[in-house]
């Protein structure tokens, strides 16, 4: 386990702290005089620690002053740094798991925003309720991927044109998204951080003996599976998530190392303008509540320049953006060239093998035709 002491100033020359890491749990150390994280007086506390000197109202520089491990006959781990004595005891493994967090500790995934979705993690399958226009978008998604997919291979099954493929689809939900690719054939892994929207969607697939076989859920982030599917899928679909993740460079990074090469990435996402705020959030969210308040952050909306940016510096090339568009009075998507609003994007994993087509073509694949309006 690694041991890191950190030591600073205060900015009001208030004397020096320290705090000691392991791993991801800080044990706060205390003053001479005070009790240690394990218990344990310090060796020194009739003795007042000596203060860091630095001109009033500069910070003094950060420095690392310790003397080597001392281990005692009761388990006992023992460290000085200046004055100061620092214990550690084995009984603090303990409380490890009675402060693990409840959500994935995944630099991508926002435990705020889990919480949000908790609350609505029963209501995916409600046709008319919170995620109405996710079931709507369907129409759109569900050609959107396969028809891209379609022009990777030479020859498919009628009725299952996507069988054999591995796809995964990331924030899975319910899996609304994953059972209409699992009845075109696909072999579809849904992940999603969040138990609570496994189990919805463990419980809905298992109605069905043929999505029970091609679909599979696992509750972990995309981080959590990275080394263990390494380029294993032949499409990987964010569908209206990349608007939820804290690190979006390092969500599209382990993005492209679970593709296969040549692989598909799919993604839905929200632009990042000020109609998507006033559409998005202010009507959509606060007025006409066709989603729940507080689900989206419009600081998080991405640009289709930025993620193009992003796409590209993973070795990912860019097939198709194109605008998405939602009607609220009739409940349907159009596909649109405005991506000022919703946007889907079509990006290829390089491969020396794989000869790409014409980056940014503005319609997407869907028989050639745009998907009407209903």
């Amino acid at each position: 386990m690694k041991q890191v002491l950190v030591c600073w100033r205060d900015r009001k020359g208030q004397g020096t702290r320290a705090q000691a890491m392991w791993g991801s749990w800080g044990l706060r150390a205390v003053r001479a005089r005070g009790w240690g994280p394990a218990g344990v007086r310090s060796a020194h506390r009739g003795t007042e620690p000596r203060r860091a000197t630095a001109p009033e109202g500069k910070q003094s520089n950060r420095i690392l002053l310790m003397t080597p491990w001392l281990f005692s006959d009761k388990g006992i781990i023992y460290f000085k740094y200046n004055n100061i004595t620092f214990a550690y005891s084995d009984k603090m493994k303990n409380y490890r798991y009675a402060g693990m967090r409840l959500y994935s500790s995944s630099a991508t995934v926002d435990p705020k925003e889990m919480k949000t979705f908790k609350a609505l993690a029963y209501k995916w399958w409600d046709e008319q309720g919170a995620y109405a226009p996710l079931h709507s978008m369907n129409d759109l998604r569900v050609p959107f991927i396969r028809d891209n997919l379609l022009k990777m291979v030479t020859n498919h099954q009628l009725g299952s044109p996507l069988s054999g493929m591995k796809i995964l689809d990331v924030g899975c939900g319910g899996g609304l998204l994953c059972e209409p690719l699992g009845r075109l054939g696909a072999l579809v892994t849904g992940i999603d951080p969040l138990n609570e929207n496994i189990k919805t969607a463990q419980q809905h697939k298992s109605f069905d003996p043929v999505l029970d076989k091609r679909i599979q859920y696992k509750a972990c982030s995309l981080e959590d599976i990275v080394e263990e599917t390494a380029e294993t899928f032949d499409a990987v679909v964010a569908s209206e998530v990349v608007e939820h993740v804290n690190d979006l460079e390092t969500f599209i990074q382990c993005c492209c190392q679970v593709l296969k090469p040549g692989g598909s990435l799919f993604i839905t996402t929200i632009n990042k303008t000020q109609l998507s705020y006033a559409l998005g959030i202010i009507f959509a969210e606060q007025i006409a509540g066709i989603v729940p308040k507080g689900t989206h952050t419009w600081e998080k909306f991405v640009s289709p320049e930025e993620l193009e940016s992003f796409l590209e510096s993973n070795g990912l090339l860019v097939q198709t953006i194109t605008g998405m568009l939602y009607n609220p009075f009739s409940g349907y998507w159009r596909w649109t060239e405005n991506t000022s609003l919703n946007y889907a994007a079509h990006a290829i994993k390089s491969s020396a093998q794989v000869e790409t087509e014409e980056h940014h073509t503005k319609v997407p694949g869907i028989d050639g035709q745009e998907a009407s309006q209903k």
